[in-house]
């Protein structure tokens, strides 16, 4: 609430104000409420009891709500003062930070939008990109909005640096990413910035002899982790070196991750560069249980139309020269093998001979005339620049972009909801020993579960009296929660009642 109130200060005069409007819209993402529409098959009396009022806004003045937050353009300086907190209260957790796009699609028909290749889909259709940011223990940090989708490369120059360096400080810091941000020039210019990075290798690279590997165990993060393992040193550049480390597999595969980490033990890097799956699992777990690919409007707004793309006409030559290259190469398959079973068989007649000799001529014909378009094509190929402004691209329609500002700040809500969620399963862990495979089910099934909300001002308590579990089990799971949440002394926002939950009995 502190970082919301500081930020926009006060909404206009109404029932609403700001503190119930942020909240709203937290409790929508912890109740798997997807979009403000959703909330016409809510009880509004039962969420307004959690706001402190009579009654949770309708669907029109949460659109109206989040429409005057929307035009104050405040969602980036919103995102960073709560960066700012999380990196001060878990400094530990960002030595180490992990670097992805993750793309969303646009299934609208009203605007034309850049394209982007959906990975999940394997399709190149409508879409956003998003650059997250998330520390080691995969809680997301903050996150960007790729103008036109643009590669994670430029996205970390003119995004990521600047930012993680103005949330650290002096500090150095390891980045994590995988093959899109591979390029050697950009690992020696962050490094002489006072950054480290971690990534696969790209490209085709011999395979090191099986007798280099070694079995390595060791204990990271409280997890046994063996790996087969061999390291060297390798130069990419001409005086830049960084530390390569490969993983053999079962299967005889060598995985390759390249670091200019030098301190780290190397079953810690391996385990490192591997954990890197936990983002994408992040990704995984918001789209299904956050929304996190939800539209919250479809606005648009103008994009630089002096923006440059991919040609789309090298691309319709390009596959032009394919098509004569294949088939060329047909043609020269046939005179090849007519040739040559002309001068291996039997001496023809002369008006065989005629006839062999003038498909011969034919098929000779036919490749110069082949070599001459491709020929043609490839000149044609070279003569058109590799990119053009957008304008002459789209010049029949308005160049535009989906508006970024409401889906930064519902999805900064998403993350605050997501670090809310993980801080009440990690405070679970020692009460329930399967916690690792069913710690956030459990915690749904609470946060859905009914309660009496019961205040007492004269005592200065807000009693929370919640309704049982499924099982004796969750319900004792449930007790030890409410102990730990109790002793944290948490004051409802706006007033002066402390909180007290109260579990159900255990038989």
């Amino acid at each position: 609430m502190d970082a919301g109130e500081q930020t926009y200060g006060a909404l206009k005069k109404g029932f609403y104000g700001l503190r119930a409007t942020l909240l709203v819209l937290a409790f929508m993402a912890l109740l798997r409420i997807r979009t403000p529409e959703q909330l016409q098959g809510q009880p509004p009396g039962e969420l307004g009891v959690l706001l402190g009022l009579d009654r949770a806004p309708e669907v029109k003045t949460l659109r109206r709500k989040l429409w005057e937050l929307t035009t104050r353009q405040q969602a980036t300086t919103f995102s960073r003062q709560l960066a700012e907190r999380w990196v001060r209260e878990n400094a530990d957790t960002v030595g180490l930070l992990y670097v992805d796009g993750h793309v969303r699609p646009y299934h609208g028909t009203a605007h034309t939008v850049p394209k982007g290749y959906v990975t999940r889909r394997r399709l190149c259709m409508p879409a956003t990109t998003d650059v997250w940011v998330n520390a080691q223990d995969a809680q997301p940090v903050f996150v960007v909005t790729a103008p036109a989708n643009d590669a994670l490369l430029a996205m970390l120059r003119r995004e990521i640096l600047p930012e993680v360096r103005r949330l650290v400080g002096a500090r150095r810091v390891t980045l994590a990413f995988d093959r899109e941000g591979y390029s050697p020039k950009f690992f020696r210019e962050v490094h002489e910035q006072g950054f480290d990075v971690m990534t696969y290798r790209k490209g085709h690279y011999p395979a090191w002899p099986t007798e280099e590997f070694q079995t390595v165990t060791g204990t990271v993060d409280g997890r046994e982790v063996t790996y087969t393992l061999a390291e060297r040193t390798v130069e990419l550049l001409k005086g830049f070196s960084m530390r390569e480390i490969r993983r053999l597999c079962a299967n005889g595969h060598q995985t390759a991750i390249l670091t200019t980490r030098q301190d780290l033990a190397v079953e810690v890097a391996a385990y490192r560069m591997f954990e890197r799956w936990t983002q994408e699992n992040f990704f995984r777990y918001m789209r299904q249980h956050f929304a996190l690919d939800a539209l919250v409007t479809y606005a648009v707004e103008p994009a630089d139309p002096e923006r440059t793309v991919p040609n789309p006409q090298r691309k319709a030559l390009a596959k032009a020269l394919a098509r004569s290259h294949a088939a060329l190469k047909a043609l020269e398959q046939r005179y090849g093998v007519q040739a040559l079973a002309n001068a291996a068989g039997p001496r023809p007649t002369r008006r065989g001979g005629k006839s062999a000799t003038a498909d011969l001529a034919d098929l000779g014909q036919r490749i110069r005339a082949h070599h001459a378009e491709r020929q043609a094509l490839k000149a044609q190929l070279t003569a058109l620049p590799k990119r053009v402004p957008v304008k002459e691209v789209v010049a029949e329609a308005e160049i535009v972009k989906l508006a970024p500002e409401a889906k930064h700040l519902t999805d900064t809500i998403k993350m605050v909801a997501y670090r809310a969620e993980t801080a009440l399963a990690r405070a679970l862990g020692p009460h329930y020993a399967r916690t690792e495979d069913e710690g956030r089910a459990l915690i749904r099934e609470m946060l859905l579960s009914d309660a009496d909300v019961v205040p007492h001002p004269e005592q200065q308590r807000l009693v929370v009296r919640l309704h049982s579990l499924a099982n004796p089990r969750s319900n004792a799971a449930l007790a030890k929660l409410c102990d730990t949440l109790n002793a944290l002394e948490v004051v409802y926002p706006g007033t002066n009642l402390k909180m007290v939950y109260e579990a159900p009995r255990v038989a």
